[in-house]
């Protein structure tokens, strides 16, 4: 089906996210669900968002349906898994990734930004490459309990997958028949992770540690155990997905109080409004901008028919911008409260696991910029570089910073 002519083409982040807001309102209001030139449904409002992620039996997360015969996307990635699979392996990964897990990190958390900015010499540093990539990767990876030396590794995995370009997402080439492109940089960069973990997982099932893939290793429920396979997927998508994405937050932070310079002042003076601000930042400037489920049945969404079998991709943005719910929602707020309201973190059994850890590393970073440095300003005629679309957030963020 062909595109309808009266559609913009979807504008890039480049100018901080300011055009793709407009087209998006544009696109609640005009066309809130709409099927693209490869047959992809786009979902824009909010309460339709929420609609489609709260029902995974119509909605299915198990993307593999578009392609029965691939092997890439499995039963082993909680992402990707409907129940009642889905409720067995999340009951058994939170058994290990507790809550109070997370909490315990918070001292090596502080420990580890400190060590970072402790690094930082002159007035000028890059935040993307000297704190805000390396703090959540070491985080992550001491909580697994991999090396965190190896995180230029990690780092290479994630690049060449985040570079991949998918032009049709509804033609997702995962099997033998995947092209050069998804070789290099997404199937061999996943495999070699894979066996990364695995041998740290093989290695945990021989001698158990302290560490969150023992913990994995370890936990069962009525007899039931993660298998080699699960514990890797999940290490991976923690590391992976965790620290890319974290990465993005803090960027996004510092971008979007370099805009409302009056809130670095407020956060001086009042530490305790850190998490409103961190989850103001996930609403305006969300780091991963959809989600993708596929049809298991014939359905409609907001009186759209979809027929089964289709992609739909509910947009995380989008729904964060809903004037519908969001009052002035380009407006950067953080006494607005969004925080149960912004589909930053998903929405229904696939809310995300990382979600606390993620708070806590967003309201540690802030509160050690704070510590150190009486001014942060993005260093005058900078040059961004964004990721590519499907995320949001900045390569590089090059700062002019003052000290007391």
């Amino acid at each position: 089906m062909a595109s309808s002519p009266t559609i913009a083409p979807r504008p890039t982040v480049e100018d901080g996210g300011h055009a793709l807001f407009s087209w998006l309102r544009t696109m609640r209001d005009e066309h809130p669900v709409h099927e693209d030139e490869f047959g992809v449904f786009h979902v824009f409002r909010h309460a339709d968002v929420l609609a489609v992620t709260s029902d995974p039996a119509v909605f299915s997360s198990e993307l593999h349906r578009l392609r029965p015969d691939s092997e890439a996307l499995t039963e082993e990635i909680l992402s990707v898994i409907d129940p009642p699979l889905h409720r067995r392996l999340r009951r058994l990964v939170s058994q290990a990734f507790t809550p109070r897990t997370v909490a315990d990190l918070e001292p090596r958390v502080a420990e580890v930004a400190a060590e970072l900015l402790d690094g930082v010499d002159g007035d000028t540093f890059d935040l993307v490459a000297d704190f805000a990539y390396p703090l959540p990767v070491i985080v992550i990876a001491e909580l697994l309990g991999v090396p965190a030396e190896d995180r230029e590794l990690f780092r290479s995995w994630s690049d060449r997958m985040l570079s991949m370009q998918i032009e049709d997402p509804s033609d997702l080439q995962f099997g033998d028949d995947a092209g050069d492109d998804y070789d290099t940089l997404v199937k061999e960069p996943m495999k070699a992770m894979h066996a990364y973990l695995l041998e740290h997982v093989e290695e945990r099932r021989r001698r158990p540690g302290q560490d969150l893939i023992s913990r994995l290793v370890a936990a069962e429920i009525d007899g039931e155990k993660l298998t080699d396979s699960q514990v890797v997927e999940f290490g991976g998508l923690l590391l992976m997905a965790g620290h890319v994405s974290t990465s993005m937050m803090l960027g996004n932070t510092v971008l979007c109080l370099e805009e409302n310079p009056g809130v670095w002042d407020a956060l001086r003076a009042d530490r305790t409004l850190i998490p409103a601000v961190v989850d103001e930042v996930m609403r305006l400037r969300p780091p991963i901008t959809m989600m993708a489920r596929v049809t298991t049945q014939d359905t409609e969404v907001a009186g759209v028919p979809v027929p089964a079998g289709r992609m739909v991709v509910p947009s995380i943005v989008s729904a964060n911008h809903d004037e519908r719910v969001f009052e002035e929602p380009e407006r950067f707020d953080p006494a607005r409260g969004a925080g149960n309201q912004q589909t930053a973190f998903g929405h229904g059994i696939h809310y995300c696991l990382g979600a606390p850890l993620a708070r806590l590393e967003g309201r540690i970073a802030l509160e050690a910029l704070l510590d150190r440095f009486t001014e942060v300003r993005i260093t005058p005629g900078a040059r961004l570089r964004y990721h590519r679309d499907g995320l949001f957030g900045v390569r590089n963020l090059p700062l002019t910073v003052r000290r007391g």
